[in-house]
């Protein structure tokens, strides 16, 4: 109901205000009006506004009567590579691309932003990092605006908290106590996630953009498993995790998992001075939270089989298509959420049709909304000799970026079955597709990474990492364009 007028809008107050900004709000309008003007139309609306909004009952009729009113808070767009497959005794594979947006006219209320930074300190972090790393803290917190809340944690084989959480009303007392920071101790991540999520748990979750980010530059040691499920237990309570890995001797599968609870990001940070921009960029979009906690359930009629799954955007990452649901994060801002499915049906006899339900849940913060179903189902035609259709141009380009990516996991996959030859084989496959795509770099570092793999058996980590996180950054980068063209 953008632009029209309701009694929030009457009130001036946005539709999840508490029941005391309602009263402060009324208060604060009567006042313009002289103690005669009982009878004004001006004085009538905001009295009914008030008496509906102050009364949780006829509040909660009136807001059912708003959403039902009000356009989809979501707009979804499927695309199919293929609508109709013939009968075959071999499996087949397409390709679903999802596209989720806001409404055009949505409204934009920033949230105020529940923040934990939870910094590595450990010896290896000495020097250059961990100069870098306080600089970055350093403009997050100049750049943070005045109602949100923001506490650090740093952590080597314990945790400290240098800043319990507070709101940003004495930046220059935050900042000295970055600024104290020292390096010491080995890597235990357990204790530092522990600590980050205690402290954004002093703030009500309901009310904020919850985030934790982490940022390492090792391996833990023996407490794999307790992150994980602490990753699970935070996402339940509605708290984001990022995670960006620093040089090459983190583990890049352990983040890649700690995030997916949450549908969040893990990004690789090959230089100390990237730190201050990958902050910066992933807090941007924390502010302004369309939906957020967005999952897929995972059901799909007997015949097809999900094979993987990736986000493409507002950053692209691998999802994990275990359990019942799928967790895709938070649409940030007015950008769109995207991802992509690869899928399989299995062998058929006969003609049939099949539906695939693709169920989203989500939260709207800016109308009050929580676990929001949005059923948008598809549907396939197995039929005999089905017409040849061109599959849509922007998926084809999407699954040909991911396929280089998945490249990439196929080599590793190969080095460890032992068949170093076809990994070498398969890394000078990527190397070409590299170069036909355009990009140079990440091709000369596969060339590199062939030559490795047929002297010494091995990938050096830090090609690893480049290659991994740079074609996941290519898949991000060509679906932002397309999607940036097609506006």
């Amino acid at each position: 109901m953008s632009g029209e007028t309701t009694y929030y809008s009457i009130l001036g107050l946005p539709s999840n205000a508490q029941p005391e900004a309602v009263r402060e709000a009324f208060a604060s309008h009567v006042a313009r009006f002289p103690s005669e003007a009982q009878d004004d139309p001006e004085y009538q609306k905001l009295l009914q506004a008030y008496e509906v909004l102050n009364d949780p009952d006829r509040r909660a009729i009136y807001d059912s009567l708003i959403a039902e009113m009000a356009p989809s808070p979501l707009i979804v767009n499927i695309q199919l590579s293929r609508t109709k497959l013939p009968i075959a005794a071999s499996p087949q594979v397409f390709y679903l691309l999802v596209e989720v947006n806001p409404p055009r006219q949505s409204a934009q209320l920033r949230r105020p932003l529940n923040l934990c930074l939870v910094l590595d300190r450990s010896t290896s972090m000495q020097g250059q990092r961990l100069d870098f790393l306080k600089t970055a803290v350093e403009l997050v917190v100049e750049k943070l605006a005045p109602e949100d809340v923001i506490s650090i944690v740093t952590f080597s084989d314990r945790a400290e908290v240098v800043q319990a959480a507070t709101h940003l009303t004495s930046r220059n007392a935050i900042i000295s106590r970055v600024r104290s920071i020292r390096a010491s101790g080995g890597t235990e991540i357990y204790h530092g996630l522990l600590a980050g999520v205690e402290q954004l748990q002093q703030t009500p979750l309901s009310q904020y953009n919850n985030h934790l980010i982490l940022l390492t530059d090792g391996h833990t040691y023996g407490d794999i498993q307790d992150c994980i499920d602490l990753s699970v237990r935070a996402a339940g309570q509605r708290i984001g995790i990022s995670a960006f890995g620093l040089g090459d001797e983190w583990n890049d599968n352990f983040l890649d998992k700690l995030v997916s609870a949450s549908g969040g990001q893990s990004a690789f940070i090959e230089d100390p001075a990237q730190i201050v921009n990958h902050l910066q960029q992933r807090i941007k979009g924390l502010g302004l939270i369309h939906a957020r906690n967005l999952r897929l359930k995972k059901e799909l009629p007997s015949q097809l089989t999900l094979q993987y799954g990736f986000k493409l955007l507002p950053f692209a990452q691998p999802l994990e298509a275990s359990g019942s649901e799928i967790k895709l994060g938070n649409i940030e801002g007015k950008g769109a959420l995207s991802f992509l499915l690869e899928l399989t049906l299995q062998p058929q006899s006969h003609e049939l049709r099949l539906s695939i339900p693709l169920e989203l849940t989500a939260d709207i913060p800016g109308r009050n909304l929580k676990d929001q179903t949005f059923k948008n189902p598809v549907q396939i035609l197995v039929t005999a000799n089905p017409l040849e259709t061109a599959p849509p141009k922007d998926l084809v380009k999407a699954v040909r970026m991911l396929n280089m990516y998945r490249m990439n996991e196929k080599v590793w996959e190969e080095i460890e079955a032992g068949n170093v030859g076809v990994a070498a084989t398969r890394m000078q496959h990527l190397t070409t597709r590299l170069l036909e795509a355009g990009e140079i770099k990440l091709a000369q570092q596969a060339h590199a990474e062939t030559e490795r793999l047929t002297r010494v058996g091995s990938l050096s980590p830090e090609g690893w990492k480049r290659l991994k996180y740079g074609t996941r950054a290519m898949i991000g980068e060509t679906v932002r364009m397309e999607s940036d063209d097609s506006v």
